[in-house]
């Protein structure tokens, strides 16, 4: 009895985890390009970040190391003064490698719906289809 309580103990305290991978206050102006098009972008290289994907027997939650791993990604990219980041694997054993990309400051920031984001309020932009 005593040895399930100590472990529901840990088990709770492990869940509540964060490991402190935070981003930069540079790495939030990195814009990550889920399913865009880079070859107009300049590749400076590729980017290897990694996890911990498991606690011992235990898996951790999938969303969480996705997200861990974008914010380290990021935050290396800063410091090959990359713009843009795109993954080119998914995470295996909580490692991934993502592709640092120049693509210029005067490309505007597209969202997942296809939707160009614009400073002004009310007002959005749509790229063209031919």
């Amino acid at each position: 009895m005593r040895q399930n309580l100590c472990l529901s103990l840990l088990l709770m305290c492990l869940g509540g985890c964060t490991w402190g991978i935070d981003p930069t206050a540079a790495s939030k102006k990195v814009h990550t390009a889920w399913d865009e098009n880079v070859t107009a972008c300049h590749m400076l290289g590729k980017i290897t970040v990694s996890v911990f994907s498991h606690l011992g027997w235990l898996e951790r939650n999938d969303i969480k190391v996705r997200d861990e791993l974008q914010v380290m990604a990021r935050n290396e990219a800063v410091s090959m003064r990359a713009d843009t980041i795109k993954p080119l694997s998914e995470p295996h054993n909580g490692e991934q490698v993502w592709g640092a990309y120049i693509c210029g400051t005067s490309r505007a920031p597209v969202s997942h719906a296809g939707k160009v984001a614009t400073e002004n309020s009310g007002v959005q932009t749509f790229p063209l289809r031919r």
